[in-house]
Parts: structure tokens; sequence; C-alpha cells
């Protein structure tokens, strides 16, 4: 059965409707203590690839529920007056985050053009994932 609507045309979509910071620009934001960066990646490619200092990790398949006050899966960093500037592997899945969190009402998000492929390609800082004992 054809797609009605495949995953380009979603993340395109969602690139017309989000705020999008190169690397460069999400670089300079980097110690500022009014923004979080959030990663959306699977930790398996956490662990793997490591993540930028600071991020809070949060697995796409969640983040409706985490980010929700009302959801028993609240996480409270979501609700600190913060700008939070999501990132994935590529930029797609932070896209599609970027936007389902701002249609349910966060304001102040934004996404990484090329995401963490793009970040350690310019060489940006890089953490190593904790893997948990």
């Amino acid at each position: 059965m054809p797609m009605k609507k495949g995953y380009k045309a979603l993340v395109d979509e969602a690139m017309a409707q989000v705020k999008t910071y190169t690397v460069e620009q999400a670089r300079a934001k980097l110690d500022d203590p009014n923004v979080q960066f959030v990663d959306v990646r699977d930790v398996r490619e956490l662990e793997r690839e490591g993540i930028i200092p600071g991020a809070y990790p949060a697995p796409r398949g969640m983040i409706e529920f985490w980010v929700d006050p009302e959801s028993p899966y609240f996480k409270p960093v979501f609700g600190e007056n913060k700008e939070f500037i999501f990132f994935c592997a590529a930029g797609w899945r932070s896209a599609l985050t970027t936007k389902t969190v701002q249609d349910m009402g966060m304001e102040n998000v934004a996404h990484i053009e090329g995401g963490f492929g793009a970040w350690k390609k310019a060489g940006a800082p890089v953490a190593e994932k904790v893997k948990k004992v």
C-alpha cells in the first residue's frame, strides 16, 4: 500500500515550521545556562558515538510523554524556562521532534541542521555517554 505522506514530506513540512540552527549558531549557545540541548537519538547511538556536552538524552519515542506536565512520565527538565535545542543524527528526527513539541505548546524550541553528524564533522565538542552499570 503506498504511503499517503512519506517521511520526506513530513520532514520537509517540519523544517518549514521550526527554527533551525546551524552547528555554528548552536555551538555559540553551548555554555548558555538558559539553553538545554536535547538528544533524541537512541541510547545505543549515544553510547556508540558520544553526545554534545551537557545534552539531556530523551529518546524520540518518549518525547511527547516526557514534555507533557500531565503525563506520568513527565521529566522536570522540560518544565524549566529555557530554550530547548533538539538534535539527532542527521536532523530529521529532531525536526519532527521540534515540530511535535511546538504543536504541543512548547515555545522557544529549535533543532540543529545536520544533527550530531554535522556537529562532529565541524569539530564541535563531544562527550562520552556514560553507560549505566
